[in-house]
Order: C-alpha cells, then structure tokens, then sequence
C-alpha cells in the first residue's frame, strides 16, 4: 500500500504502479486526480477536488471526477467520509478516525488516538450490535464532531 504523508509530492509512476496493483486502467486523468487528493490534508468533495485539477486543464469534467472517486474507493484507494451534509474524500486508507469541525473541515485524528479510542469499545457491545441487527461488523468507522 502506497503511504502518502501529504507533505512531498506522490510520484506519477508510483501511483501508476497502485492503479495497476488494484486492477485499475490507467489514464491520465486518475492519476491527476489521485495526485490532487493524496497531496491535501483538506478532505475534500469531488467539487473541490475537480477545482484543484482543472485549474489549466480542460476535457476533465465534473460527472468525471465522480465516476473516478468511486471507482477508487471500490478498489479501497481511497475512503467516503460523510460529514456535515457533504461527502467528502481521503487518500489515507489506514484505520483512523475524523474531527469534523463547526465549520465544516475534516481534520485527521492521529492514528495512536483513533487505536486508543476504537480498543475502549467493549466487543460485547459489537457482539450485541451484530446480534440485534444481524450483520457482521467488519470494521468501525466514526467521528468525532466540534461543539
């Protein structure tokens, strides 16, 4: 799994490799937009993202971006967040959780944090959950929302 700490520039031909290594075709517009999103720390939605890469490109178009931020969180590239009414997007796949502020921004709770948090759920409680409910919980996803 490719890690991207957000803070260099992710190289073409490594995201090239990951779109190969999870069964994608590539094209020069998943790598652009894989580019774009695995280089913010913002989660952004698939209007922001669009702004960010069409900025001097064109023949990219909205229904595009859309259709290529699914096809990459089928292939577990990258994950849905749904916070305050928006869907928004983020390249880090690893198991961590969100701070979704009052105005609207996402930011990143740190992994040893998120670790602490989802090892306080008593398994009981998940056992409970699956029972009542009859599904098989596969993970847990949460967040965390300012006042």
């Amino acid at each position: 799994m490719l890690v991207q700490d957000h803070d260099a520039p992710i190289a073409t031909d490594d995201i090239r490799d990951m779109l190969r290594d999870h069964g994608l075709r590539v094209t020069r517009q998943r790598e652009e937009l894989y580019a774009a999103l695995a280089s913010t720390k913002s989660h952004p939605t698939a209007d922001e993202l669009f702004g960010m890469v069409c900025e001097g490109h064109t023949g990219l178009s909205l229904a595009t971006v859309y259709n290529t931020l699914e096809v990459f969180v089928e292939a577990g590239l990258c994950k849905r967040i749904h916070a305050c009414g928006a869907t928004r997007y983020d390249a880090t796949t690893s198991d961590h959780a969100h701070v979704q502020t009052s105005d609207g921004r996402v930011i990143d709770l740190p992994e040893d944090l998120s670790r602490k948090i989802k090892r306080a759920i008593d398994p009981a409680v998940l056992r409970g959950i699956e029972a009542e409910l009859g599904v098989s919980v596969a993970s847990i996803s949460f967040s965390l929302t300012e006042r």
